[in-house]
Order: C-alpha cells, then structure tokens, then sequence
C-alpha cells in the first residue's frame, strides 16, 4: 500500500500530525500496535493552556472541555503558577486523562477519514531518494514519501534512521498504577525520606482550585522507589511491598488495571530528522513527568510539523521548509528538558535541597518571575526565533475579537482550516497577495483594543500581521509591505507566475 506520509504510532502525537496532514489533504496513514484506542492506566492528566488554544484553532477545544475538569494546578516546587491574569481565553489548564484525550483526538481523525493499520508495529524501513519502505510486525509493507516517528521513548523509527539519543540516565524512578482497594486508603501526598508518594482516585473533581476526589472507585498509586535500576515491568507484588513500606499496609490491593515505572531519564534526539524520516513526540524527547509537560510538547511538535510537511508534500514549499521544524521546536524540547531536572532536582528530600526549594519558591512569589515561569510551564512562553523586530514575531497570535465586513470574527476561527492568514488590519484594499493567493487568506478586519502577550504585556498595534497555520506569526507589517514577499516565499512557497 502507498501512502503520502506513514505515522509509526496512534497515540496523542501521531493522531495530532494525522489530523493536521489530512486538513492539507495529505494521503496519510497511521500505524498503531494497540487493537483499539482504549489506553490502560491514566498516564498523562491534561492539556495546558496553549495546547487548548492549537484545539481551538481547530474548531475541536469544546469536545475536551466538555469532558474535562478546569483547574489553575501548574506549579513549580509546589508554588502555584496562577495564570487566570493571562491574556487569553483559556487562562487554565485542563484536568483530563490521557486515555480520553485521545479518544476524543481518535474520534476527529476518524472524521478526517485517516485510516489506521491496528495491531501492528513498524519493525523497520528503508529510504531511497523518493520514499521509504516501511516493514510491518505482520509481514506487510507500506511505502510512503515520508515517514514519522510518533512511537514513543524507545522509538524503533528513532534506532533504525542512527539517530542519536543523548541526555542523562535516571537518579530517581517511580511505581504508578490503577488498583482497586479493599481498605479505605489514606488519599493525598505524602512526603518521606525516599520522596514523594501519592493516592487519589481516578474520578475527582476540581472545586475552587482544589481536588475532590470520588468517594469510591479505583485508585491511583503513585510511589517513589528507593532504588532505581530495575528495568522489568512491575508486579502487584512489587506495588504492595512499596505500599507496606510507606504507609505500613497495602490497603488490600487488588484487580490492578495497569501497573508502571516511570523515571527521570533525560534523553533528546539529537536530530529531529535524518532523510525522509522526521521524529516527534516522545521518540524525539523524553524526560520526567513532573509539570506535566510531555504529551503537550509532543502534540505542539505535531502543529509545528504537520502543515509543514503538507506544504512538501503538496509541492507548494521546498523541502528545505522541513529544516525549521527541528530549528524551531529542538530548543523548545531542550527548555523542557531543562525545567524537568530541575523539578527533580528540587524535590529530593533532603534538608538542603528543602532550603534551596524555598529560596526559589519564594522569588516565585512575586509577580515577574511568576509571570515568566508561568508562561514556559503553560507554553503561552513559546518564541520561534524569526530575526528581529516586533514583539508579536515568533510568537502565538492572540485570538483577538475582530470585527470584518461579514461582522463579528475571532482570529482562531480563521485557522480551523490549518490555512494561512494575511490580517489586514490597517485600510481595507492595501494588500494584493494574488500570487499566494491560492494557498493564503487575505482578510481585512478591526481591532479595537489593547494587544497584550503572557508575560511580556501591551505591544504596539501592528498594522498587519502574516499568521502560519500553526498560529504563530510569521511576518508584522504595515502597508509599505517591506519584507512581506519574502516571508510569504519562505513560509508559504513561491508566488504563483501571472
């Protein structure tokens, strides 16, 4: 079979860059080892605000809000990081576990009719000059131009390109795991000379900024280990032995749903693409889970890539193109990175590292360094190097309340599509973009009000603004224009010929 772009993997990372391929009208295909999307275990718990505000550049935000708990829980060493001040319309983020954030996501990308090869695996590929050959577990083959790397931190598509996987390997691992229990447990954190030790139930909800957990139900276990080093999955056994030890019973585990480790191996790829095979998600980082940060990261990559390599494949854009996805999102991952070992660091439980964790918490306390930290941990933050120039560059666009000829017009409401926007926000007619014309919206609009960016605050009202797909801005102007070829050309392909 032949496909345009073959995604080795279906969970949040591959289901996102399908969906983003297949709003190009890229014939796309994902490979998936699970015979459903049914995910065992919690793993992930939400989406931040910036991942909220890319679903809602989709048109798709509701179908997660609906079913999600609005919280203001990001933090760092246990300080707050209240964002409900930031200019945004979700100023939050969402409590949401990742099985049913990728239901949801599985249920758009059905619609966006993307098939899907079920229970089986990548095993290996080949690239020539014009595609690859991509090896299935069931002896099948498929070809397509480009191939993605979505499967995870041990990543076969990763080993098999030689792509190199440097970083740290693991100071402190973690026993996580869904389980019933015959005795009332004791829910909350609890903190011990080893670390720190969690028990909440799966179901809770979220009232004035505080969790409530369900008054029966599953459990969730999350226990620091003493020692890192084993590598074998773990037993219910292991689970209870953990339990006993810090709290002195198991509370009569039982009927596990899914049992885990996890740790805090830091690893990146030191290439986001070698060839026809580009890597995303957690195949091209991985890193402790503390801030919640991996399954964002992994779904912003997706929109960094998606239109991208649409835009390639589509024959719209040189394949140079693809060079700035890993210029752009490889410092992202690399900040990420950072601020997880941190967190790790951190939390140790000694009396020094207690002293140094109120330092920091402290500082921030005060409104700037709040701000900033906020903005990272939320990806509001998030600033593509694009050269100099005005604030906005580089940056995600606001979703502004505009209002245009056919009346009232959110800026998002513009990217459902995943199309280019040129924002005209000066005199109606100043702009002819007729060579792009084809792949680029021209719209004329007001905007009445002050442009204000997380942590940065009020910024000069541009004059025009060139919007990617991806929402970030590619390109602040006024009607003399300067530089907007170019930047059309770079981003969008050449002009048409007349």
């Amino acid at each position: 079979m032949e496909h345009a772009v073959v995604i080795a993997g279906g969970g949040p990372t591959g289901l996102m860059l399908a969906g983003e391929l297949a709003l190009a009208d890229v014939d796309v295909a994902i490979v998936e080892r699970r015979s459903s999307q049914d995910l065992p275990g919690s793993r992930a718990g939400g989406l931040h605000s910036r991942s909220i505000e890319i679903m809602d550049q989709r048109g798709i935000a509701g179908r997660f809000l609906s079913e999600g708990q609005v919280a203001n829980l990001g933090q760092f060493v246990g300080v707050r990081l209240d964002i409900s001040d930031f200019p945004t319309r979700h100023p939050y983020s969402l409590g949401l576990w990742q099985n049913h954030i990728e239901r949801i996501l599985a249920g758009w990308v059905d619609e966006l009719e993307v098939p899907i090869y079920r229970e089986r695996e990548v095993t290996g590929f080949a690239q020539d000059d014009t595609g690859v050959d991509v090896e299935l577990s069931d002896g099948h083959s498929l070809r397509g131009q480009y191939l993605l790397g979505c499967d995870g931190g041990r990543s076969l598509v990763r080993k098999a390109a030689g792509i190199e996987f440097p970083g740290w390997d693991p100071t402190t691992s973690a026993l996580i795991a869904e389980v019933e229990m015959a005795e009332e447990p004791e829910l909350g954190i609890r903190h011990d000379a080893i670390g720190i030790h969690g028990l909440g139930r799966v179901e809770y909800e979220i009232r004035d900024g505080e969790v409530v957990y369900a008054d029966s139900g599953p459990v969730r276990v999350m226990l620091t280990e003493e020692h890192v080093g084993a590598t074998s999955e773990p037993t219910l056994r292991e689970l209870s032995e953990g339990l006993i030890a810090v709290y002195g019973t198991d509370y009569g585990i039982h009927s596990p749903t899914s049992i885990s480790r996890f740790t805090d191996m830091t690893r990146q790829a030191a290439a986001y693409r070698e060839g026809r095979v580009l890597l995303a998600g957690d195949a091209a980082h991985v890193h402790a889970p503390d801030g919640g940060q991996g399954l964002n990261t992994g779904v912003q990559d997706a929109v960094n890539l998606g239109w991208k390599l649409a835009q390639v494949v589509n024959r719209t854009s040189p394949e140079s193109l693809l060079d700035t996805y890993h210029a752009e999102r490889h410092p992202v991952a690399a900040r990420v990175l950072r601020t997880t070992m941190a967190h790790v660091a951190l939390r140790r439980p000694d009396e020094r590292t207690e002293a140094l964790r109120d330092t920091i918490a402290e500082l921030l306390r005060a409104d700037e360094p709040r701000e900033r930290f906020a903005a990272m941990m939320s990806g509001l933050g998030i600033h593509y190097d694009l050269g100099e120039g005005h604030p906005l560059l580089g940056r995600r666009m606001p979703d502004l309340d505009l209002v245009a000829a056919d009346g009232p017009l959110r800026v998002f409401e513009l990217l459902h599509d995943a199309r280019p926007v040129l924002l005209n926000l000066g005199e109606p007619g100043g702009f002819d973009i007729t060579p792009w014309a084809d792949r680029v919206q021209l719209i004329d609009a007001k905007y009445v009000g002050t442009w204000e960016l997380p942590a940065l605050g009020a910024v000069t009202a541009p004059t025009a603004v060139l919007i990617r797909p991806d929402g970030y801005v590619a390109w602040v102007g006024d009607r003399t224009q300067l530089g907007l070829a170019d930047a059309l050309t770079t981003w969008f392909g050449p002009p048409t010929a007349a």
